[in-house]
C-alpha cells in the first residue's frame, strides 16, 4: 500500500527530470526560489548522509561476518568488546571503513563508475534474494507456519485490538522510506527517453519488486523460526547463522556487498552530492560532495541508530520523513498547479533579479512558510519519540493530538506545506494582478 501510495510523488516529480533534464537542486528554484533551493537540497542530503552511513554500516557488517567466518572457520566465538565511548568493536569499526573506502572510490573515479557498478549489482541482488528465498523453503520445510500461523491482532492475540495503532504508522514509516528518492527523482529520470518509459519503468519497478521483496523477506524470516527457533530480520545475521562453512558464507556475503555497494551509491550519494554542489558550485565538485556525503554519514554514528529497531523506525524514518513531506508537496503544488508544467529553463539558472524564480532575494517566501508549517506541528511527536522532551513536559506540549499528527507525518506535512504554499502563491498573485490594474 505505501509503495503505491509514495508511487504517486514519484512520478509526478519525475516528470520535469525528463522533460527539462534538470537535476532536483535546479527544479526545486521553481518553488523555493535560487537561493532557497538549498533549503530542501540540504535537508534531502543530510538525510542522505545519515542513510549512507546506514548502508556503509551493513556492508562493514558483510565483511566482518566474511573475515569472522575465514578466522574462526565458521565455529562460534564471543564478539569483541565495543569501544566505549563508540559503541563498535574494533575489528567492525575496521571492516567499516573499508567498505567506506571502497565507495569513496567509486565516487571519485566519477558518475561512468556508478553506471557500471549498478549495471551487474542489481541482477545480482535479485539472484541473492532468490537464492535465499529457496533455501529457507528447503530448510523449513515450506511455507506451512507463515500461512497457517494466526495474527498477533485477532481477538486473543498478543496485540489484540492493536492492529491500526501499528499499521498505519508503519505505513508513513515505509513511505519515509521512499520520500528521498521521491523528492529527487529528477536526478534519475532527467537521463529517460521519454515520460513513458520514467512513468512505465517506476510503475512496474516499484510496487511490483517492493512486493516481492517484502513478501521473501516475511517468508524467510518466517521459516528462520522453524530453522533456528526464532525470528531473524537481519540478512547478514541470518546469513551467518547458516554455518555453511566458509565458502558459503564469503559467496553470500560477497553478493550482499555488491547489492548494498549499489543501493548505497545509487541512492544515498547521488543526491546528496548534487545537493552540496548546489551551495557552491565553483566551489564544490561532484567528487567532493560525495566525499562530504561520506563523511557526515560516518560522524552520525549509524551503528548506534540501527542498534534499535523502534529507534530506526519511529525516530529515523518518521522523523525525517516530517522534513521531506512538505518539500514534496510544495514541489508537486508549484509544478503542476502553479505552472502548468511549464518552466523557463533559462531562468532557473540564472542566478540575479532578471531570474522569475528570484522572488524575494532569492528565496521564495510562500516556500519557506508552507515547509515550516508542514514541519512544526510535527516537532513536539518527534522530540517526545526521540526522548529528548523531558517527562515532566510531555503531557503539556505534546498531547494526544501531537502524537497522532507525527504518526502521520509525511501526510501532514505533504498536505499542509502544499496547501498552504498554494494558498501564498495565489494571493501573491492575486495582489499584483491588481497592482496592474491600478498601474493601467
Amino acid at each position: 500500500i505505501a509503495n503505491c501510495i509514495v508511487l504517486a510523488p514519484m512520478v509526478m516529480n519525475g516528470h520535469a527530470g525528463t522533460k527539462y533534464g534538470v537535476p532536483f537542486p535546479v527544479l526545486a528554484r521553481s518553488a523555493f526560489g535560487i537561493r532557497g533551493a538549498n533549503v530542501p537540497g540540504v535537508m534531502r542530503a543530510l538525510v542522505g548522509c545519515g542513510w549512507f552511513g546506514i548502508q556503509t554500516h551493513v556492508g562493514g557488517q558483510a565483511i566482518y561476518a566474511i573475515v569472522r567466518s575465514a578466522v574462526t572457520g565458521g565455529a562460534t566465538t564471543a564478539a569483541p568488546a565495543a569501544i566505549p565511548f563508540l559503541g563498535i568493536s574494533t575489528p567492525e569499526l575496521a571492516c567499516y571503513a573499508l567498505f567506506w573506502v571502497a565507495q569513496v572510490a567509486i565516487v571519485v573515479k566519477g558518475i561512468e563508475s556508478i553506471r557500471v557498478v549498478e549495471q551487474y549489482a542489481a541482477p545480482l541482488l535479485i539472484v541473492l534474494c532468490i537464492a535465499l528465498f529457496c533455501w529457507a523453503l528447503a530448510a523449513a520445510g515450506g511455507l506451512g507456519l507463515m500461512l497457517s500461523a494466526p495474527s498477533a491482532f485477532v481477538v486473543g492475540g498478543a496485540r489484540e485490538g492493536q492492529f491500526l495503532s501499528v499499521f498505519l504508522p508503519m505505513i508513513t514509516a515505509v513511505v519515509g522510506f521512499w520520500a528521498t528518492l521521491s523528492l529527487n527523482i529528477s536526478d534519475f529520470t532527467r537521463y529517460a527517453t521519454s515520460q513513458r518509459a520514467q512513468m512505465g519503468g517506476q510503475a512496474v519497478g516499484l510496487p511490483f519488486f517492493m512486493a516481492a521483496f517484502s513478501f521473501m523477506s516475511i517468508a524467510i524470516t518466517s521459516c528462520s523460526v522453524v530453522i533456528f527457533g526464532a525470528g531473524i530480520s537481519d540478512p547478514i545475521a541470518l546469513l551467518a547463522k547458516m554455518n555453511n562453512g566458509p565458502i558459503t558464507t564469503l559467496l553470500a556475503m560477497t553478493g550482499l556487498l555488491v547489492a548494498t555497494l549499489s543501493t548505497n551509491i545509487a541512492a544515498n550519494i547521488v543526491a546528496p552530492a548534487n545537493a552540496f554542489v548546489n551551495l557552491a558550485p565553483n566551489r564544490i565538485s561532484f567528487k567532493a560532495g560525495g566525499i562530504i556525503t561520506a563523511v557526515l554519514g560516518t560522524v552520525i554514528m549509524p551503528w548506534k541508530l540501527m542498534s534499535d529497531a523502534s529507534g530506526y523506525i519511529f525516530v529515523w524514518l518518521i522523523g525525517y520523513s516530517a522534513l521531506l513531506g512538505p518539500i514534496a508537496g510544495i514541489m508537486i503544488a508549484d509544478y503542476y498547479l502553479i505552472r502548468r508544467r511549464t518552466l523557463d529553463l533559462d531562468g532557473l539558472y540564472t542566478h540575479g533579479p532578471s531570474s522569475p524564480y528570484w522572488y524575494t532575494g532569492g528565496f521564495n517566501p510562500a516556500a519557506v512558510w508552507g515547509f515550516v508549517a508542514g514541519v512544526a506541528p510535527n516537532v513536539p511527536g518527534f522530540l517526545k519519540t526521540s526522548g529528548l522532551l523531558p517527562e515532566a513536559w510531555r503531557a503539556t506540549l505534546c498531547p494526544p493530538v501531537m502524537d497522532l499528527v507525527y504518526r502521520y507525518a509525511w501526510f501532514f506535512g505533504f498536505f499542509v506545506g502544499g496547501g498552504l504554499y498554494l494558498v501564498l502563491m495565489y494571493r501573491g498573485r492575486s495582489k499584483n494582478q491588481n497592482l496592474q490594474s491600478l498601474i493601467t
